[in-house]
């Protein structure tokens, strides 16, 4: 190994880490506001990936009908728990966002998958197409079991994951797909090419990660966010709706993950299966900051991709293990100074 390629390397690492740092932070957030162990985030990621792939390419995404039948069973289940309440008030706005909305993208699927649509239109669609996924599994799954313990909640993500992970191979076929560059071009920094992607992707990320930082210290929702982080019960006790916080919390994770995918999705082939590794090397992340520190998640996921691009160089066949393996050490130093706590308090 010279230089040059220890260069390269370190690019890749840092690309990957910034991937897994945006990963890392919404299994963080996810898992402080409802004690979910988020495995299917990796969907997520594949399904924003193949659904711009699939656009890119004019065809029409399967995700934009698992969104109407999806958006149907909220409406369905919304009106059931009305009916026995009888309490129907604001089941019109769940008409709009879980039905009428991703009636009105199917419709115009076929324009945005249309030959000359600007790349960034498709971008915004099949986010579009993705980001709602989020609060509807939130409402369906997650919503009916939320004062369920953390094992069972972990239980239901993991048959989550397989659901999810079944649907995309229906959807999307199991040959893999890219998309376009973002950005074209490179930037020749010392012996190495930096690609404009890769400039895109950081640029990308740290802007996300300052607008949530922004968003939690600013803004009500995101105040009413971290209070449910810190108490559960005291933040119902002063009005905190723990159900509004669960569906924007999910809402933030599934556009993180989609906005992922289409970040990486013109570096590596993404298959309908890919996402599951890339989820756990953000769990990784997330683990190295006990599900609880957003910092210490974000450097863990940059060692993460580092150790993950040099492994590749001195032991590509056990690459995966080698960062897996990184959980064992990490959680017996994590729970020397653990204290045990009620899941409330």
């Amino acid at each position: 190994m010279d230089l040059t390629i220890a260069l390269i390397l370190l690019q890749d690492g840092i690309l990957n880490g910034a991937i897994y740092a945006l990963l890392g932070l919404a299994l963080v957030l996810v898992f402080l506001v409802t004690r979910v162990i988020l495995i299917p985030q990796g969907e997520f990621v594949t399904f924003g990936a193949l659904s711009l792939a699939f656009l890119a390419n004019g065809r029409v995404p399967g995700t934009a009908y698992l969104l109407v039948l999806l958006g149907g069973l909220v409406c369905l289940a919304e009106a059931v728990s009305a009916w026995r309440t009888h309490q129907w008030r604001g089941y019109g706005r769940t008409l709009a966002w879980a039905l009428i909305l991703p009636l009105i993208l199917l419709a115009l699927a076929p324009r945005a998958a249309a030959q000359g649509t600007p790349l960034l239109l498709q971008v915004l669609f099949a986010l579009a197409l993705v980001i709602p996924m989020g609060p509807m599994i939130y409402r369906l799954v997650y919503q009916p079991v939320e004062q369920a313990s953390v094992l069972v909640l972990l239980i239901i993500s993991v048959a989550v994951h397989f659901a999810l992970t079944g649907l995309g191979l229906l959807f999307f076929g199991a040959e893999g797909w890219r998309t376009p560059a973002l950005v074209e071009g490179s930037v020749q920094i010392g012996p190495v090419a930096w690609t404009a992607q890769t400039f895109a992707v950081l640029g990308l990320c740290a802007v996300l990660i300052a607008a949530l930082w922004l968003f939690f210290s600013r803004t009500l929702y995101g105040r009413a966010l971290r209070a449910t982080a810190v108490n559960r019960r005291g933040a119902r006790l002063v009005g905190i709706s723990t159900r509004v916080a669960g569906s924007l919390t999910f809402t933030l994770a599934a556009a993180i993950g989609a906005l992922s995918g289409m970040l990486i999705a013109a570096i590596t082939t993404i298959y309908y299966d890919t996402g599951f590794l890339i989820g756990l090397k953000g769990f990784v992340a997330a683990i190295f900051g006990g599900l609880v520190s957003y910092p210490v998640a974000a450097a863990g996921a940059l060692f993460v991709g580092i150790l993950e691009a040099f492994s590749s160089f001195w032991a590509s066949p056990f690459k995966e293990a080698i960062v897996f393996t990184l959980i064992i050490p990490v959680l017996l130093w994590r729970s020397f100074g653990s204290v045990q706590l009620d899941e409330e308090d």
